[in-house]
């Protein structure tokens, strides 16, 4: 009886046996008729528009700021749209996007669209573009900086772990997850902190045309739906993509747009790693955020 049911069902098993051995394969073989396959109509056309993506936690921005020297240098691209979905990050590569986008308009128009999130760094990233454009949808803002450290002192002493410190250097261990931060060690980070923010607010009220003395009031870390963000003057308009191209169209004086095609494996590579990046990264990196 046994047999006669193995041989009933056999194509079905070895169906399943087929696909459970090669799954990987033809998941492979998929993603490559995908990525290979598509509308080829235009390539003949010469771009004059270029997208360019900022989505995830801001950490390792040099293939942002490739993609921005290329627009910059080419002679076919007139218009630059800055897509951003970011909830910031470090510090450091946020103002380095920043500056990169303001050489970049003394050149040729940028306009900024909030597609989700354009928060504190990822905002100041987008702050010298020509135009401002959130999704009726984003959120905008949370202007503030943060410097983070973990206090696992207890946990040692439960484990037995001692730390061992040679310094030179009154503040050499500011910032130590050993112990909790001495009274002239948090003051020396606070003003870190603060001469950071101050930087923050001075660019942002010099490239909104802001009032920097009125800065509690669009800064703050305050987080603002698209409207309120409007109100305070962090963005220009709330509408749609479809807008922020229009409002690209006229700044370049593009009759016939034509958008530069990103590589499809490049595409679907960059997606999976963003991804893989936002779900744990920020959460592991200590020290100076805009986030």
């Amino acid at each position: 009886m046994f047999e006669f049911f193995k041989i009933l069902f056999l194509p079905i098993t070895k169906t399943l046996d087929f696909i459970t051995k090669y799954f990987k394969t033809i998941v492979f073989i998929t993603i490559v008729i995908f990525l290979t396959t598509g509308d080829e109509s235009k390539d003949s056309q010469v771009a004059n528009v270029q997208k360019i993506d900022l989505t995830g936690p801001i950490l390792d921005v040099q293939k942002t700021l490739e993609e921005i020297e290329k627009a910059s240098s080419s002679k076919n691209i007139k218009g630059i749209l800055f897509n951003v979905n970011s909830p910031g990050g470090s510090v450091a590569p946020s103002v380095e996007l920043a500056y990169a986008i303001k050489e970049l308009r003394a050149k040729k128009p940028v306009v900024a669209y909030a597609s989700g999130i354009m928060a504190s760094g990822s905002y100041y990233a987008s702050i010298w573009a020509n135009k401002i454009v959130a999704n009726p949808g984003s959120m905008v803002g949370s202007i503030g900086v943060i410097f983070q450290g973990a206090n696992i002192e207890e946990l040692m002493q439960k484990i037995g772990i001692k730390t061992q410190t040679i310094k030179i250097g009154k503040y050499k261990e500011a910032g130590t997850f050993s112990r909790e931060w001495k009274d002239y060690e948090k003051a020396e980070l606070e003003s870190v902190i603060n001469d950071t923010y101050d930087m923050f607010i001075t660019d942002v009220a010099n490239a909104r045309n802001l009032d920097v003395k009125n800065h509690e009031t669009y800064a703050n870390a305050h987080i603002f739906t698209a409207r309120q963000a409007k109100e305070v003057g962090l963005v220009d308009e709330v509408a749609t993509l479809n807008y922020a191209q229009n409002e690209l169209y006229k700044l370049a004086n593009i009759d016939k747009p034509i958008w530069t095609k990103k590589d499809k494996m490049d595409e679907f590579l960059d997606k999976v790693m963003s991804e893989a990046v936002s779900n744990f990264s920020m959460s592991l990196v200590s020290g100076l955020k805009a986030y």
